[in-house]
C-alpha cells in the first residue's frame, strides 16, 4: 500500500504583525518588524526590547467564528482560556476558515489535533487575593506567610483558574468547538514543539488513522512572572534581534500564536481545497551531555540529518533554512555550526532565513508563525528579507539572506530548537 502523502490547505496566526496571511506579508516585505524598547511605568524604559503583544484582545469577533453554535461556545470558555489558550484557539478558527472546512462538514472522528504551547503561568489578578489573604504585619514589614496558604490563601482562588492554564487546554477547547473526535495530542517542548505536532500529526493521516489534523503552537513570554525569568535567566536585546549578526547581544520577547490544517491528499483533491505545500516529514531530538553549546548543535544536527534520511532527500535538494535564529550569542553559534555540519559541503551556500528579527521569539508559537513564513515564501517563490543583519560573524558560518529576490526553491527546513537542547525540524515541500 501506497504511503498517504499530507498537504497543507489552511493557515491562521496571531502576531505582533497583522494576523491576516495579506497584510502580514506585506510587512515582512515592507521590512515593518513589531520590536521596540519596554517602557515600564512613568515613563521609565528599561534595558531591553520587547516585541509589541500580538494584535489580538480576546474579543469574540477576533476568533473569525462563522458558526453561532461556535461562537457560543467560544464565548462562554473565554472566561477559562487564558491568553495563550484564547490565541490558539483563534488561530485555528482562522485556519479551518482559511481552508473551508466547516463543522460536521466530515466525520468527527476522521479529524485530530496536535498543539504545542509553553509552560503557561497564572497571572498576578488570579493570585491577588489569596497572597493578601497570607500576608501580616511582622515588625513593621509586610510578609507572606506560607503556612497560611492551604486554608486562607487558596480558598480565595476563583474556582475554575486551573482549567485556564493547563497545557493540555488549547487542545481540548479546539475539540470541543468543533466537535473533534480523533486523535488528540498536546505538546510541551517549548519552541521545539512544532517539529513534534506537525510530525507526528502527519504520520496520523500517513497511516491511516487520520484524514485531517489540525495543528499548532502558542506562546507568550510577555506574561510579567516570565519576563522575570527571562531577565534574570537569558540574554537580552538592548534595541534588536540580531540573528547570527557578530554584535547579537539576546533575543527580544514576544507572543503569538499559529495553526496549519494538514489534510490527506486525495481528501483534499476531492473537495478541490487549495493546497499550500506538501509535508514530508518532521523530527524531533534532545541531547543532555558535555557543554550546553555542544548539545544544542549535535540535537539540531540530528534532526536536520534524520528529516533528510527520511525524506530521502541530499542536502542539494533543499531550497533554503528557515532558521531558528534566536539572537543569543551561544544559541546562534551552535545553531550555525549544526546548519554547517549538514550542508556545508554543497556547492552553493543554502539559503537562510531568519525571522526573530520582526516579532522576537514567541515561544512555542514562533515555531508555527515562522513556518507559515517558510510556506508562503515558498509559493511566492522568493524569501523575505531577514532583518538586522548588517555584520558577519567569523564563528557562525552562515548569512541570512536580507533581499527579496532570493530564490525560496522547491523546498525548506523548519529548525526549531529550545533551552534545554531540544531540538526540532519540519521539511515542507512545494505541492507537485
Amino acid at each position: 500500500m501506497d504511503r498517504r502523502r499530507v498537504v497543507i490547505t489552511g493557515m491562521g496566526l496571531i502576531s505582533p504583525l497583522p494576523s491576516a496571511l495579506e497584510p502580514f506579508q506585506e510587512a515582512l516585505v515592507s521590512r515593518k518588524g513589531a520590536v521596540r524598547p519596554f517602557l515600564w511605568k512613568n515613563g521609565i524604559t528599561l534595558p531591553v526590547s520587547v516585541a509589541a503583544p500580538a494584535l489580538f484582545e480576546g474579543k469574540i469577533e477576533e476568533f473569525d467564528s462563522r458558526d453561532a453554535g461556535q461562537k457560543k461556545v467560544i464565548k462562554k470558555a473565554l472566561k477559562i482560556m487564558s491568553r495563550e489558550i484564547q490565541m490558539a484557539v483563534a488561530s485555528s478558527c482562522h485556519a479551518l476558515n482559511h481552508a473551508h472546512i466547516e463543522i460536521g462538514q466530515f466525520p468527527p472522528n476522521r479529524i485530530g489535533i496536535s498543539f504545542g504551547s509553553d509552560y503557561i503561568l497564572t497571572t498576578v489578578e488570579d493570585v491577588i487575593d489569596g497572597v493578601r489573604a497570607c500576608c501580616g504585619d511582622s515588625a513593621g514589614e509586610l510578609r507572606f506567610d506560607f503556612a497560611r496558604w492551604a486554608s486562607e490563601g487558596l480558598t480565595k482562588m476563583p474556582p475554575l483558574w486551573q482549567l485556564k492554564y493547563l497545557p493540555n487546554m488549547p487542545a481540548s477547547h479546539i475539540a470541543i468547538i468543533n466537535e473533534f473526535h480523533g486523535p488528540s495530542n498536546s505538546i510541551t517542548l517549548r519552541e521545539a514543539s512544532i517539529g513534534a505536532c506537525v510530525g507526528e500529526s502527519a504520520e496520523m493521516i500517513a497511516s491511516g488513522r487520520a484524514d485531517i489534523m489540525l495543528v499548532g503552537t502558542t506562546g507568550s513570554r510577555l506574561h510579567p512572572i516570565k519576563m522575570l525569568h527571562a531577565i534574570q535567566q537569558e540574554e537580552l536585546a538592548a534595541t534588536d534581534c540580531q540573528p547570527f549578526d557578530r554584535n547579537r547581544d539576546g533575543t527580544v520577547l514576544g507572543e503569538g500564536a499559529g495553526s496549519l490544517v494538514l489534510e490527506e491528499l486525495d481528501h483534499a483533491q476531492k473537495r478541490d481545497a487549495t493546497i499550500w505545500g506538501e509535508v514530508i516529514c518532521g523530527s524531533y531530538r534532545s541531547r543532555y551531555d558535555r557543554t550546553k553549546t555542544d548539545r544544542k548543535r549535535e540535537a539540531i544536527r540530528s534532526v536536520l540529518c534524520d528529516v533528510l534520511r527520511r525524506g530521502k532527500m541530499e542536502p542539494e535538494q533543499i531550497g533554503h533554512i528557515n532558521a531558528h535564529g534566536l539572537g543569543s550569542r551561544d544559541s546562534d553559534y551552535a545553531e550555525a555550526l549544526a546548519i554547517n555540519d549538514v550542508f556545508g559541503n554543497r556547492k552553493e551556500s543554502i539559503p537562510l532565513n531568519a525571522l526573530k528579527g520582526y516579532f522576537g521569539n514567541l515561544g512555542a508559537g514562533s515555531g508555527t508563525v515562522e513556518l507559515i513564513v517558510g510556506i508562503l515564501a515558498l509559493q511566492r517563490g522568493e524569501l523575505f528579507p531577514s532583518l538586522n543583519f548588517s555584520t558577519p560573524d567569523p564563528e557562525c558560518p552562515v548569512t541570512p539572506n536580507q533581499e527579496n529576490q532570493t530564490p525560496s526553491g522547491q523546498s525548506f527546513i523548519k529548525i526549531a530548537v529550545n533551552p534545554q537542547a531540544q531540538a526540532s525540524a519540519v521539511l515542507i515541500q512545494k505541492f507537485r
